[in-house]
């Protein structure tokens, strides 16, 4: 859940007020001499007055007696109906005849194809890599779902006001989350805006999943929740961060080593069919960044803990593979995004309010300003640490979307989702799936056009139970793998 003001983030970084599609008023639709009717005959001058008070009304019933007197030639049981004239808000009184059982036959038949149509349209499709993956057999399948908050949903109906009451029941969602879940098929799931713990640990155990949560800390209320497959994977470490003791506000996030069962086949991993060949270990990282654009300090403080105790893990499991996931609440075009990418970020030359790309994107990620930023040392000392004003990270990332060429109607220019997150205020990418250079992206699971997601006027949707779009990706090994 996000609550900046509504924008949409194009790939130009650009940030421009989203409007609702326009539709066209039945009004306009069917007036005499579109080709619909044959063209009226030209008045006489001394009836011009006469025939230009004419009201829609006497025209609708004029073109109801016509087709009227037509269709009792058709026909000798004829039954009166009353029927919406399209041309006017008022009612006309026309003949209903075996003709009009098939007009709406005819009138169903398109409606069930729209209806088809429109569902092709909201379907998620996965999207494989152009690389040749095949000799890598090894493969697990990651989620990230920032699932919206039931207490958050509630607290800020002004996000909502789109979207109808049962759509947001918590009852309701769960079910479409669920449903998700089993047509992804994920072997690892890290979801944000946990509040219904408990609920969601009963769902998946029936599903076959085994989770660990951990709350934010002061007065929220939701929190991080990473679940696995627990016949496929085995829990070696679990670690939190609660970022309230580093004085970067009472966000939280979670670090959990995994190994692979040994002799279980891809398929069952949440992956495609190909045989396991040995057992593996892995270190899966899940985030809730701070949602406040004027806080950049924060937020980098976040991702800087976040990052180098998922190094450290690394090293101490034997220099394993990681994967880091999350809602980071910055954009694709932010200086967030640039140091997770590049590794490195002099703060100085970005703006506080700039860090996340919430407020200003940049309209350009190459474009280097040769301004300096003043930030406070208690500013700096939040973002490094050290007070310094560089920024350094030891992981080698790679973000598993823009590792998988997508369509135009759905990426970026870096070649991340156009949209993962929608509501009345908000329309923009704030989700991500990183991985290190141990991984190899297979496949993605598309996020949707800006044109199908508009259409909903803001989630969640009848078909998808959160304000966020989930991330799902299939990541193969690279190597001959770390034995524990």
């Amino acid at each position: 859940m996000h609550l900046s003001r509504f924008t949409y983030s194009s790939d130009k970084g650009l940030s421009t007020p989203y409007a609702p599609p326009k539709f066209k008023s039945p009004g306009n639709m069917g007036r005499i001499g579109d080709g619909r009717y044959p063209p009226a005959e030209q008045p006489s001058r001394s009836s011009a007055s006469k025939r230009s008070r004419t009201s829609q009304f006497d025209v609708g019933q004029h073109r109801s007696k016509k087709k009227q007197r037509g269709t009792i030639r058709q026909t000798e049981t004829e039954t009166e109906t009353l029927t919406l004239n399209h041309t006017s808000t008022s009612y006309t009184r026309t003949y209903a005849t075996s003709s009009t059982f098939s007009y709406n036959r005819r009138k169903e038949k398109r409606h069930k194809g729209k209806s088809k149509r429109t569902s092709a349209e909201d379907k998620r499709k996965w999207v494989y890599s152009t690389h040749d993956v095949s000799p890598y057999l090894d493969r697990v399948v990651f989620m990230s779902y920032n699932i919206l908050g039931v207490k958050n949903a509630a607290n800020h109906e002004d996000l909502y006001n789109n979207v109808a009451p049962k759509y947001l029941d918590w009852d309701y969602r769960k079910r479409l989350i669920r449903k998700e879940i089993r047509e992804y098929n994920p072997g690892i799931m890290c979801f944000q805006e946990v509040d219904c713990y408990d609920d969601l640990d009963y769902l998946l155990q029936k599903e076959g999943f085994k989770g660990v949560y951990q709350a934010r800390t002061g007065d929220a209320c939701d929190g991080c929740a990473i679940f696995w497959n627990r016949e496929l994977f085995d829990l070696l470490h679990e670690e939190s961060i609660e970022f309230q003791e580093f004085d970067l506000r009472n966000n939280v996030c979670q670090l959990c080593v995994f190994k692979m069962n040994v002799k279980n086949s891809s398929k069952d991993m949440g992956a495609s069919n190909s045989e396991s060949i040995s057992s593996r270990s892995f270190v899966v990282g899940n985030i809730h960044v701070l949602f406040n654009p004027n806080r950049g300090d924060i937020k980098l403080g976040q991702v800087r803990l976040f990052l180098e105790s998922a190094q450290r893990l690394s090293l101490e499991w034997g220099d394993i593979p990681v994967v880091l996931a999350g809602d980071l609440n910055s954009m694709p075009q932010s200086a967030m995004y640039q140091f997770l990418t590049s590794s490195k970020l002099d703060i100085q030359m970005h703006e506080r309010k700039q860090i996340s790309g919430q407020i200003y994107p940049l309209q350009n990620r190459s474009f280097k300003s040769s301004f300096i930023y003043r930030w406070s040392d208690e500013e700096l000392r939040l973002a490094t640490g050290t007070g310094a004003s560089h920024l350094i990270h030891q992981l080698q990332l790679r973000s598993a979307y823009a590792g998988v060429p997508g369509s135009s109607g759905t990426r970026d220019n870096s070649g991340e989702p156009l949209v993962t997150s929608y509501h009345s205020k908000f329309m923009g990418t704030v989700d991500y799936i990183w991985h290190t250079t141990d991984f190899v992206p297979v496949r993605v699971l598309d996020t949707l056009p800006i044109d199908v997601l508009s259409r909903t006027r803001g989630l969640p949707s009848k078909k998808w139970g959160s304000d966020h779009l989930a991330l799902v990706c299939e990541l193969a090994f690279t190597d001959g793998g770390s034995e524990t």
